[in-house]
């Protein structure tokens, strides 16, 4: 599941009901990303989105993590619009059998998240905004996905 959602969410709630009914799962592994004030220089995070467009394409690397890692389930939420720091920014969440590829999903679709996904992220503070660009650790971090395993 992918949601694109303007308000704010709790992690440990969406933990919970991605984890029920969960009998032949063996593994959850999560990720929270939050929003952070930069030692006092962003006051605001906003992220824009196009709807229907960046659920398709986050739906498209998550397909991919589905069967990659074989993953029984995916959870992605997403905020988008204006964040304070502290905020959650993005919820992930993947089911496997085993702690390895659930681990592996989770941290590929980040990676795709944080450098890939179709968002635009401006920063705002005491010196204005700027707009924010994936740095060179975020392209490094999903080269390695396209590396094939030996």
């Amino acid at each position: 599941m992918i949601i694109l959602t303007g308000q704010a969410f709790d992690p440990g709630a969406l933990l919970s009901e991605f984890c029920q009914d969960r009998t032949e799962t063996g593994a959850i592994a999560t990720f929270t990303g939050l929003a952070r004030a930069e030692q006092g220089d962003t006051t605001t995070l906003e992220l824009e989105a196009y709807p229907g467009f960046t659920e398709a394409a986050i739906g498209k690397i998550a397909d991919e993590a589905l069967r990659r890692f074989d993953l029984h389930d995916f959870h992605v939420v997403h905020r988008v619009g204006k964040i304070t720091p502290g905020e959650a920014i993005v919820f992930v969440a993947t089911a496997a059998s085993h702690r390895r590829a659930a681990f592996e999903a989770c941290d590929f679709l980040m990676d795709y998240l944080k450098s890939r996904a179709p968002f635009w992220k401006k920063e705002t503070g005491p010196a204005g905004a700027r707009w924010i660009e994936p740095r060179a650790q975020d392209h490094a971090d999903i080269a390695r996905w396209e590396t094939p395993k030996p």
